[in-house]
């Protein structure tokens, strides 16, 4: 049982099935209602459901326009510029199903290479300036099941020696550096773009100060950096971690490696559960 499996089975067990999610919350079939500390390892970060992005909308509306095919349309130029907005510089994409052939991808072309977090502190002495990070790998904060992972490749690094960068169209390129990427139907490429749009608002927007708030009832858990969480548990007593938080009606990421996210707005008695109980 991998770890996404483990973390259904156990939400299950508890609440039946996820009838609804909105916002940080999933509705559940006993009529509890979960905190989402997980985010689907990050691609909800702005949230679940249309509440936080207008991803849906513009998901809806391209479908019902038929742009679902393999024809050129203006939804894969909307992506690029989403991408370069976000990290201040002109680039290139390349999309692949996995972080692992994204990273090999990025390792055809060079050696500065930098995976995207938002909120990256910039008092933090390890932060990095992805705009001028040779390659920089994104996951489009879209609430979507499964990964979609762009490579974001500097436009001068292509046409300055990079291989068969120069004179080559993304596609071209990807082939002749035997690359392991996926073609994105438009309608995703206008949806992962609009959530990119949304998550540059949303940067803009949130901050420290909406961050910290969470800090009393998390803090005997989780060490915060920015909206980011990382248990202090020890590894080996994860799994029974999972299930102490999922008994306070709080979903973590199910396995050791990964973040959590704390909930952006929610109230803070979400964790009044979590308060009035003890793991150890």
């Amino acid at each position: 049982m991998n770890n996404t499996e483990f973390l259904r089975n156990e939400i299950f067990l508890r609440y039946g099935n996820v009838k609804r999610a909105r916002g940080n919350f999933l509705y559940t079939e006993k009529g509890v209602r979960l905190t989402d500390l997980y985010r689907e390892g990050g691609r909800a970060i702005l949230g679940w459901g249309s509440e936080g992005s207008g991803a849906f909308t513009v998901f809806k509306d391209v479908l019902q326009r038929g742009l679902t095919g393999s024809f050129p349309t203006a939804m894969t130029y909307r992506l690029q510029k989403a991408i370069s907005e976000l990290l201040f510089s002109e680039r290139k994409i390349f999309v692949f199903a996995s972080r692992q052939d994204a990273l090999l991808g990025a390792q055809k072309f060079s050696t500065d290479i930098s995976f995207y977090k938002p909120w990256a502190l910039a008092k933090d002495s390890s932060a990095v300036d992805f705009s001028a990070t040779d390659c920089v790998i994104v996951e489009a904060p879209f609430p979507w099941a499964g990964e979609t992972e762009l490579l974001a490749v500097k436009e001068g690094l292509l046409a300055n020696g990079a291989p068969s960068g120069e004179g080559h169209s993304v596609e071209e390129t990807a082939e002749l550096n035997g690359l392991r990427t996926i073609y994105l139907a438009p309608a995703m490429e206008a949806t992962l773009a609009r959530s990119i749009y949304d998550l540059i608002a949303a940067i803009q927007s949130y901050s420290e100060k909406d961050f910290f708030i969470y800090d009393k009832y998390i803090a005997p858990y989780w060490l915060r950096k920015g909206p980011y969480l990382f248990p202090k548990v020890a590894k080996e007593k994860y799994d029974d971690f999972v299930k102490f938080c999922l008994d306070c009606q709080l979903v973590p990421p199910p396995a050791y490696e990964q973040n959590g996210i704390v909930p952006f707005k929610a109230d803070k008695g979400v964790f009044a559960k979590l308060s009035k109980s003890n793991f150890s």
